[in-house]
């Protein structure tokens, strides 16, 4: 596998990428903290999916994480956390780094998260979340942008933002991956989800064991690649035309609004935009409200 890495993150293999027929596969490459997403990582998906977008020998692409699981949300508290360095930009915004007050964090985010995500939904060609162990928070980001989710039967998937006092996650499409009442549980209660639960939900596509899980997204994969490339887009085109005329756009901005205004809440009261909650006081949250 290649590794893809930002212009300032040539040292690190935060993402792999590998292509062989006509399936690219990206995967993140952080085991050691669940495949956190730090700015570096979430640059370097950004290059994994321009590049396959621009070979014509792609058909489809696969989404996958190293380890035990997908990815266990934003990097809220590693040791390579970078929220305050600067990029080479995918968006018409300017840089967060200097920027005064609530700017800093409403920046960064339409850039790193609400625009990456949105520019990644967009991808013309198939795609597919392959999903074992923990999707959590801006886990599932990255697999709701795709077009199919398969999981393994040890996945779950969760989003506890509001014990930070934050009403779900940037790229705000829980609505419309629920019905709204179960979306609301899922927020409030910040509880997990199995696997099964989120199929029966219609979030997730396919669950199968765990140790048959790649050998079922190279079959669908190998599938998708056979079909004729314009129709599978044109697709995709159609049904996310639907989706935004049923509001999904204007909903997820107005949600991006709020998500912000809490940031700022968090930042004049407890004197921290994330309201004191760190990676290990979350971890130990989920824990408790596990038991």
């Amino acid at each position: 596998m290649t590794a893809m890495n930002p212009p300032k993150d040539a040292g690190s293999n935060v993402v792999l990428y590998d292509v062989a027929d006509g399936i690219a596969t990206i995967t993140m490459n952080r085991p050691r903290y669940h495949n956190a997403q730090n700015s570096k990582m979430t640059y370097a998906l950004d290059a994994a999916f321009r590049r396959a977008v621009d070979d014509d020998a792609v058909k489809v692409i696969v989404l996958a994480g190293v380890g035990r699981n997908f990815s266990a949300g934003h990097d809220i508290g590693t040791p390579e956390r970078d929220a305050h360095e600067s990029f080479e930009r995918a968006h018409l915004l300017p840089d967060h780094v200097g920027k005064p007050g609530a700017e800093f964090q409403l920046v960064r985010e339409q850039e790193v998260y609400l625009g990456m995500c949105r520019r990644w939904r967009d991808v013309p060609k198939p795609t597919i979340a392959q999903v074992q162990g923990a999707c959590i928070a801006g886990g599932l980001m990255l697999a709701w942008v795709c077009d199919l989710i398969i999981a393994g039967d040890d996945a779950y998937f969760a989003d506890p933002t509001a014990k930070m006092g934050i009403p779900g996650v940037e790229y705000f499409a829980h609505a419309f991956e629920l019905h709204p009442r179960i979306a609301k549980e899922f927020l409030m209660l910040g509880e997990k989800m199995s696997a099964e639960r989120a199929y029966q939900m219609g979030m997730v596509n396919r669950v199968v064991p765990r140790d048959a899980l790649d050998t079922e997204v190279r079959a669908i994969a190998a599938k998708l690649a056979a079909q004729p490339r314009l129709a599978l887009s044109l697709i995709k085109q159609s049904i996310h035309h639907i989706e935004d005329l049923r509001g999904k756009r204007s909903a997820m901005d107005a949600a991006f609004g709020w998500h912000h205004f809490a940031h700022a809440h968090n930042q004049l009261v407890t004197g921290n935009n994330l309201a004191g909650i760190d990676a290990r006081a979350m971890a130990a949250s989920n824990k408790a409200n596990d038991a």
